[in-house]
């Protein structure tokens, strides 16, 4: 496991644009601001591309490398197939060795996330409030491993300004190069790709 991911407070931001079709993220440290990882989209298909720029954009796979700031060491990747009714997204660590599963399920008016180890055993849940701000990911004893949310404070606000950023705080409880750190961090990314997609 990247070493990266042995902090415990992220800040999130999307890229924003236009005509953007892949999915781009950068992911910083909350207190000193400095950028930790990059989540791009480097494969994006033509016919991917195009269903972006339509209403089926929240059917269209996808395929999101994570990789370290300057180094470029892959941290974990993200992936997901056509989906036509409930979305289930594959997560990889740093050798492209698939570490477990994200599988979205569907509750009233609330986003959640099953998560799932490498046998398809439940090992936590991501779930949102009513307003979709704020995100609590939980272990199978309802214990709190991380929270996610849209209300973050603290961190210049020259430079992050937008409305689909967020701030993710690990619990403390978490122990460091714990597997379930890389399973955590899926889970954030996929919440706008997921969760929140259009």
């Amino acid at each position: 496991m990247n070493p990266i991911l042995n902090k415990n407070n992220y800040f999130v931001k999307e890229h924003t644009g236009i005509f953007k079709a892949a999915n781009q993220y950068d992911i910083f440290d909350l207190e000193t601001k400095e950028s930790l990882i990059e989540c791009r989209e480097p494969n994006l298909g033509f016919f991917t591309k195009m269903f972006r720029f339509t209403k089926y954009k929240a059917m269209t796979p996808f395929d999101v490398i994570m990789s370290q700031t300057g180094s470029g060491a892959r941290v974990l990747s993200v992936k997901r197939p056509v989906t036509w009714f409930r979305s289930v997204v594959t997560v990889h660590d740093e050798n492209d060795v698939q570490v477990g599963t994200l599988r979205k399920i569907f509750k009233f008016f609330k986003a959640t996330f099953e998560i799932l180890d490498i046998n398809n055993n439940k090992i936590g849940t991501l779930e949102g409030d009513f307003t979709g701000w704020d995100f609590k990911l939980k272990d199978n004893d309802g214990n709190v491993l991380a929270t996610v949310t849209k209300k973050w404070a603290g961190i210049g606000k020259e430079l992050f300004t937008t409305a689909d950023n967020y701030a993710c705080n690990f619990s403390e409880s978490v122990k460091q190069d714990d597997p379930i750190r890389i399973m955590m961090m899926a889970t954030v990314i996929c919440i706008d790709m997921v969760l929140k997609e259009r």
